[in-house]
């Protein structure tokens, strides 16, 4: 066993906690190696079972400047910055447990390991829902999607990762407990500390307990498809943007995906729509009869047609893809959407906030889309690509002047950088 697993295994008394490189699965070393700088060989991963093992994991490699790259179950540490130096890596897979289910107050309380669906089939019992859809559901932990503000389409209607959390506790980088926040809807005290570490990649803390609203299970669903021409589908958005309609979800979908869900050849809107059984179907007709009006092809799915078509939505995205495909999040003006949507042939963007997710197979297409992205007041940031592409290309972008505050901050949180070194935005 190498020296830092040797020290590492003293302060961990529970079998199976620190595993060397030698001892991991080639699954696991390729996932790690997906994430990291070809030149890190880090010594073990690390599993705490407490949040106290894991501050003391995290006290020594802060003493000793261990460099350290956080994780959940690994299914996003191929996301973002490749992480430089790596010595070891820590997951809170093992930090898994429920603390609170406060069903009358709408709140949840859970470590950070807690797999996101284990989450919701708890929930699910009270008929209440986490609003959050990120991407690998089955495979996400909680810390992961807080840590690289993971979700979709929901934030239609319920706004992002950071707009439903309500506290959360963290290690900082030099092995202490830390909370922030509180576990009651009504909470202003202090400073917005879950804001900030919501999409910090794990840089400046690593988040072990996490407190959400929650919301009822919607009493019925569905979802409306439209699609057709490029002007009438964007005509739709606006329309659809601009009337009394409060669809849960709403997306402009490229052709490609379009097909690949089989539901037709040209660009599409879909509108899901989650209430009282009769606010639902009237607002489908109303949606559907837009449709009609612009020449558009309208279809209704429901029940379990409906579940499956939201399931394989993000999948067409994320999931059955080479190690040369590369996927990004790009946000833009609304109104060039469809116009962004045209210069792709994978991917899709929320009508409302302009964010989207896209799936490129070709290198040569980053510069350019970024550019009508940056001219459209936007960005677009890589989540996933070979390493040897991220190690070409900034996986970030230009972000303006704002990174002189970010290394302030991040020198004020992890002064010896063994946090994520070069995950994040400018190899912070």
């Amino acid at each position: 066993m190498n020296p830092i697993a040797s020290t590492l295994t003293s302060i961990i008394s529970t079998d199976n906690a620190v595993l060397s490189w030698e001892n991991l699965t080639p699954t696991q070393q390729h996932n790690i190696q997906q994430g990291i700088d070809s030149k890190s060989r880090p010594s073990c991963i690390v599993y705490p079972h407490s949040q106290a093992e894991l501050a003391a994991v995290i006290a020594i490699a802060n003493s000793n400047k261990w460099r350290v790259l956080p994780c959940g179950r690994g299914s996003k540490l191929h996301w973002g910055g490749l992480a430089k130096n790596i010595d070891l890596v820590v997951s809170t897979e093992r930090i898994n447990q429920l603390i609170e289910h406060a069903v009358g107050d709408l709140t949840v309380t859970v470590e950070a390991g807690m797999k996101f669906a284990h989450l919701q089939e708890i929930l699910a019992k009270s008929g209440q829902t986490l609003a959050l859809d990120p991407a690998k559901p089955e495979l996400a932990t909680i810390g992961g999607i807080v840590a690289t503000a993971d979700t979709g389409s929901l934030r239609q209607r319920y706004g992002g990762v950071r707009d439903q959390l309500l506290g959360i506790t963290f290690i900082r980088a030099d092995g202490q407990i830390a909370k922030a926040g509180g576990r009651v809807v009504k909470n202003v005290a202090g400073y917005d500390l879950m804001k900030l570490f919501t999409g910090a990649y794990g840089t400046l803390g690593i988040i072990s307990q996490v407190t959400f609203r929650v919301y009822p299970i919607p009493e019925t669903s569905a979802t409306v498809i439209l699609t057709g021409k490029a002007e009438a589908i964007s005509q739709a958005a606006r329309t659809l943007q601009n009337s009394e309609l409060t669809p849960t979800q709403a997306d402009l979908l490229s052709s490609k995906l379009v097909a690949k869900l089989d539901l037709g050849t040209e660009l599409g809107l879909i509108a899901r729509f989650q209430n009282i059984s009769e606010s639902v179907q009237e607002q489908s007709k109303r949606l559907l009869a837009i449709g009609e009006k612009l020449g558009l092809h309208g279809i209704i799915y429901s029940a379990d047609h409906e579940a499956d078509l939201w399931q394989r939505l993000p999948e067409q995205i994320h999931d059955h893809v080479t190690e040369a495909t590369i996927t990004c999040k790009i946000g833009v003006l609304p109104t060039a959407a469809v116009e962004i949507l045209n210069k792709i042939e994978i991917g899709l963007i929320h009508i409302s906030s302009g964010l989207g997710v896209v799936r490129l197979e070709n290198q040569e297409q980053i510069l350019p889309l970024r550019n009508l992205c940056k001219a459209n007041s936007g960005f677009l940031s890589i989540l996933s690509a070979p390493v040897e592409l991220k190690a070409r290309v900034d996986v970030w972008g230009d972000i303006g002047n704002s990174l002189t505050v970010m290394r302030g901050i991040k020198e004020q949180f992890d002064g010896n950088y063994i946090l994520s070194p070069g995950r994040f935005v400018g190899g912070i």
